[in-house]
């Protein structure tokens, strides 16, 4: 079968298409599913330099999620051959062929493409564990979104709606304004002053919970944009900068600081995918979660679409097809 290989620790332009042996699912373990679409994601890139948690040595196949038609699947599994599903592959999603843990697969809905299908596991079961669990998020409550155009982004700005929150959505251009607008954001500030233009959108009283998938700079005015109570989400570091926060802010504000790490806690618990899966099902059948697809790639231009990514040029989400 095809799949896209990392073979240096160059960045996206080391990987390469390689013909390689289709894979076998272990005895009642795994799902083999003929993938028809995989998402393409920032730690994605972050494996083509060797700098993410998980660091296998090259060349190994690239990819985290993906949706397909299942192939073959063990008694008792609740799928069968032909089932159409998305599945959180961790690696070699990226491939004609995957075989994946079956706690790690969930069936599709009929109403969901196998395009739309390959953008869910990551970013959707993300935001569900950012705002549900993390971010104890309530009805009424405003949500402040930084990176809100990207797929993170546009995630939890509809899930945040769907759950009865209002939306404030920060971007760096007009165009990815109307990205965020088209997503469900209630309003849209730029990064350049977002504080205070929250603030005046809020009636100085700032918001109950912002998600920062971005990190950097703009942290210390996330803090300073958060009402009493509020929490500061943190989920991602896409700005390559960790910041750090002095906590007597916190002291002062009774604020908080919350660490959202989806992948390590959802793999370490048994049955926990299929939990969110089951809470985000009635919003996918709506149409109330509909991934934003800004492009789609054939295998062959993985380094192209992981480019996109690495140069910040991405609006939603990027798409490969085998």
């Amino acid at each position: 079968m095809r799949s896209v290989q990392v073979v240096r620790l160059d960045g996206p332009a080391a990987v390469e298409v390689r013909d390689v042996e289709e894979p076998v699912a272990a005895d009642g373990q795994q799902v083999v599913i003929d993938v028809r679409a995989a998402g393409v994601n920032f730690p994605d890139v972050l494996l083509t330099r060797g700098l993410y948690q998980y660091k296998p040595d090259p060349p190994f196949g690239l990819g985290s999620e993906l949706a397909g038609v299942v192939r073959e699947a063990p008694a008792g599994s609740g799928f069968t051959a032909g089932d159409r599903v998305a599945a959180f592959s961790i690696y070699g999603a990226f491939s004609e062929v995957a075989a994946v843990p079956v706690d790690h697969v969930v069936a599709l809905p009929d109403e969901v493409s196998f395009a739309a299908g390959a953008c869910l596991p990551m970013n959707y079961l993300t935001a569900h564990f950012t705002l549900a669990v993390r971010g104890r998020l309530r009805e009424g409550d405003v949500v402040l979104v930084h990176g809100a155009a990207g797929g993170i982004g546009t995630a939890v700005t509809q899930l945040a709606r769907a759950m009865g929150a209002r939306v404030i959505a920060v971007v760096s251009s007009d165009a990815k304004a109307e990205v965020a607008k088209a997503a469900g954001a209630h309003d849209t500030v730029l990064v350049d002053g977002f504080k205070d233009a929250t603030r005046r959108l809020t009636g100085g009283r700032g918001v109950d919970v912002v998600v920062d998938p971005v990190g950097g700079d703009r942290f210390t005015d996330s803090l300073r944009s958060l009402a009493p109570f509020g929490r500061v989400l943190v989920v991602g570091f896409t700005a390559g900068e960790i910041p750090t926060v002095k906590v007597n802010r916190l002291l002062l504000g009774n604020t908080e600081v919350v660490g959202v790490a989806w992948g390590g806690y959802a793999l370490a618990h048994e049955g926990y995918i299929h939990g969110q899966w089951a809470d985000l099902l009635p919003h996918l059948r709506s149409g109330a979660l509909d991934p934003v697809i800004s492009q789609t790639f054939p295998l062959e231009k993985a380094a192209e679409a992981l480019a996109l990514i690495d140069e910040r040029r991405v609006t939603g989400k990027v798409v490969l097809q085998p």
